[in-house]
């Protein structure tokens, strides 16, 4: 059996009965088990994902019709509930801890009839942009094995571009889908802040996170998006559902795109990125479309604020973690229960969470909060007021997903400021709520993949899939490993 490019490929080799969801499971699996070197999983469920392919055949064999994702085999962060699974973070905190409850995105996967084949590995609880901080160790990047893969989802993202699953799922708190979706030549999508529920996702920072979706194709993103989206009773921040239908309509659209000035003439903007993007920013002019630069003063303030907002909340969330009630805990030389927090919690955390949790608990301090947290605060308004402007007059906002390719393994972990600035061009999106997504249009001369990446206005998913369809179907010069 050779893997079917998108969903509907595959349902129509279902519908003709060229394929089964059980060769396709154990088509999987063996890929997995050939690539395990990777690292992208922390857990595979082959008995029960060959159950299921077990059962959605016959289902089509009794002649009912294929849900919205029969036997579509799915992967999923190692931060995301799936009920009696073991889900850790890929923190030594969460060892040995199962799951009580299946997250709202998952149930609403497994609703519409899709196979769940495992759990992907990541930097711990989603903190690190390079998979680095994982108590499995290193994922490595298909494309070229001596690279980051990205992160904090970077062994989803490998799951979906070494082909061991046909889409995946990460969360998105400062860029995590959209960087190594950028790192590995993946689409990959964070929706509008509030658009899949949260429920069951375990958080780093809560007013940023949001799963997302890594894919080959924009379609099957956007019937992913379509089927886990929507109002939750478990998330009040959750938002009713959207419009998702791709017709043909955008095809001939003429789109009105702003770029930022400051971010494609940033010192720490590779050069052959940057060419490639005002290259296709020349391309889309002479089609028709209006491409304008906007200058933006604010790029600068964009990352300290990103970290100081998301590590005080960090330095909140992980508080639950204690040892006590559940997970790992240290009882050596315990004199009390302070010590017993603190021997648990110094060694359960690694030292990326350590410095995020101590950076948090400082600037939520009293002799700082005004200083740095409401500094900050009062950015992010800046930021939303400033965005709610530019899309009132243009469809969508275009910028590097990275400063960057995939670098190489240890290159920046002695320097955890220079890590943290690689972010600036991803958390602008977590800041102000919006939905991103970095395509891979480019290919880069030292052999790694690159995307663009592009936002639209708040629940504006569907100008976003579209405007990246039309990218996808146009401009793209970057083949996918496996296509």
């Amino acid at each position: 059996m050779a893997s079917s490019s998108t969903i509907q490929e595959y349902h129509k080799k279902l519908t003709a009965n060229s394929n089964t969801c059980v060769d396709t499971v154990n088509y999987y699996l063996t890929k997995i088990e050939e690539k395990k070197h990777l690292n992208a999983f922390t857990a595979i469920f082959a008995k029960e994902a060959l159950q299921k392919a077990m059962e959605l055949d016959a289902k089509r064999k009794d002649g009912e019709p294929l849900k919205k994702l029969h036997g579509v085999v799915i992967a999923i962060k190692d931060v995301i509930c799936y009920k009696g699974h073991k889900v850790t973070a890929a923190s030594k905190i969460l060892e040995g801890f199962t799951s009580v409850y299946t997250a709202t995105a998952v149930q609403r996967l497994l609703d519409e009839d899709a196979i769940i084949i495992g759990s992907c590995n990541c930097d711990e609880f989603a903190m690190g942009s390079t998979n680095e901080n994982s108590v499995y160790g290193n994922v490595l990047n298909a494309a070229d094995e001596t690279k980051v893969p990205g992160g904090s989802s970077g062994g989803s993202a490998v799951a979906v571009q070494a082909g061991l699953c046909m889409v995946s799922l990460g969360s998105d708190t400062g860029g995590s889908v959209r960087q190594p979706a950028d790192f590995c030549g993946i689409v990959g999508i964070k929706p509008t802040y509030g658009r899949i529920s949260r429920y069951g996702l375990i958080a780093y920072a809560s007013s940023f996170d949001q799963i997302g979706i890594f894919s080959n194709s924009v379609y099957d993103a956007a019937l992913l998006l379509e089927v886990m989206s929507g109002a939750d009773e478990f998330d009040s921040t959750a938002i009713e559902n959207g419009q998702w239908a791709m017709g043909n309509e955008h095809v001939d659209k003429k789109y009105k795109i702003v770029y930022f000035k400051e971010a494609l003439h940033h010192p720490s903007l590779d050069k052959e990125i940057k060419e490639n993007i005002l290259a296709l920013i020349d391309k889309l002019k002479s089609e028709g479309h209006t491409v304008r630069a906007m200058d933006f003063d604010l790029l600068d303030y964009v990352v300290p604020a990103y970290y100081v907002l998301t590590t005080a909340e960090a330095s909140s969330n992980l508080s639950r973690y204690d040892g006590v009630r559940f997970g790992y805990r240290n009882k050596d030389s315990v004199k009390d229960l302070t010590d017993f927090y603190k021997h648990t919690r110094s060694t359960g955390f690694g030292k990326e969470v350590q410095r995020r949790i101590m950076l948090g608990t400082f600037v939520l301090s009293a002799g700082y909060y005004d200083a740095y947290f409401s500094k900050a605060q009062q950015v992010r308004r800046l930021l939303a007021d400033k965005t709610k402007a530019i899309f009132a007059e243009y469809d969508a906002v275009i910028l590097p997903t990275s400063p960057g390719t995939a670098f190489t393994f240890g290159e920046k972990t002695d320097d955890p400021i220079a890590m943290y600035l690689a972010d600036i061009y991803t958390v602008f999106a977590n800041l102000t709520g919006l939905p991103g997504i970095s395509v891979p249009l480019f290919k880069h001369s030292n052999t790694m993949p690159f995307g663009l990446q592009i936002m639209t206005a708040k629940t504006d998913e569907l100008t976003l899939l579209q405007l990246s369809e039309h990218l996808m179907q146009h401009y793209k010069t970057y083949q996918h490993l496996n296509n």
